[in-house]
């Protein structure tokens, strides 16, 4: 199989798994259980889900269980490939943090205090960033500058919708607006790191690294309680991160911004 294919979908899982998290949190299905772990409160000694809320904890388990297995898939496909060496560290780089991960999602069960919760959160986003950038560097071409433009206005159009749906805004920050929002900035994030690494520019690159990092940010501190400072802001790093897509999206390319980064190889064993 391709593995550029095995990349993206491995990437794609590790945000599904985290939109899983969210709705599970958002639905207050996070301390069912019993807060059991990795068992649960139903039939077969726990094996099972006893009611919808703790169906919702044990398939969100469930998928992160696949997710890690599907992890070492990928890397165990990116070392007998000869994949470039960025691409084999990133990818074993998530791997590595996979089991600080389980024992994180495990202490949110049976523990369920806030700083576990970001460190949690914080995991679960530097995985699915290595995992996105395995798949942007495995995408990577000697001609991928116009893709980074592209990737770079997508990541700046998705910032704007989620600006719409941040907390305490305009909606009510129900199960529904939060996997809403978080899908935007995941995809926002995936977008711009993406644009990152395909962009020639270093201004360019610079501006989506910089928005990138902003996204990342704001995955992270979406898991706390907002006062209406922190919500305003939200949206305002929501419009640094449109301007920033948007200008490097227009300066990529230009004799401005010619110089291409220093990481332009694309095959660096």
């Amino acid at each position: 199989m391709d593995f550029r294919k095995v990349a993206a979908g491995t990437a794609a899982l590790a945000a599904v798994t985290m939109l899983l998290g969210v709705f599970t949190a958002a639905e207050g299905a996070g301390l069912t259980c019993a807060q059991r772990w990795p068992l649960c409160d139903g039939p077969l000694g726990g094996l099972l889900p006893a009611n919808y809320l703790s169906f919702v904890e044990w398939f969100h388990r469930l998928v992160a269980g696949t997710t890690g297995l599907v992890v070492l898939g990928t890397v165990v496909q990116a070392w007998r490939t000869g994949q470039s060496k960025r691409i084999r560290y990133a990818v074993t780089a998530a791997l590595a943090i996979l089991p600080v991960q389980v024992t994180l999602g495990m202490l949110t069960v049976t523990t369920y205090e806030w700083l576990v919760l970001v460190a949690h959160f914080t995991t679960a986003t530097a995985i699915f960033g290595l995992l996105t950038l395995a798949a942007a560097w495995a995408y990577r071409t000697t001609d991928a500058a116009p893709s980074g433009r592209y990737a770079a206005l997508a990541g700046s159009a998705l910032a704007v919708p989620a600006a719409v749906v941040s907390p305490r805004l305009l909606f009510a920050f129900g199960s529904a607006v939060q996997v809403t929002y978080y899908a935007l900035l995941l995809g926002a994030f995936a977008a711009l790191l993406a644009a990152t690494v395909w962009l020639r520019g270093q201004r360019a690159a610079a501006l989506t690294g910089v928005a990138a990092a902003l996204v990342a940010g704001l995955l992270v501190l979406g898991r706390q309680n907002y006062s209406q400072t922190v919500a305003v802001g939200t949206v305002v790093a929501l419009a640094v991160v449109v301007g920033c897509g948007f200008l490097a999206a227009r300066t990529a390319g230009s004799k401005r911004d010619d110089t291409p980064p220093r990481d332009i190889q694309l095959d660096s064993r």
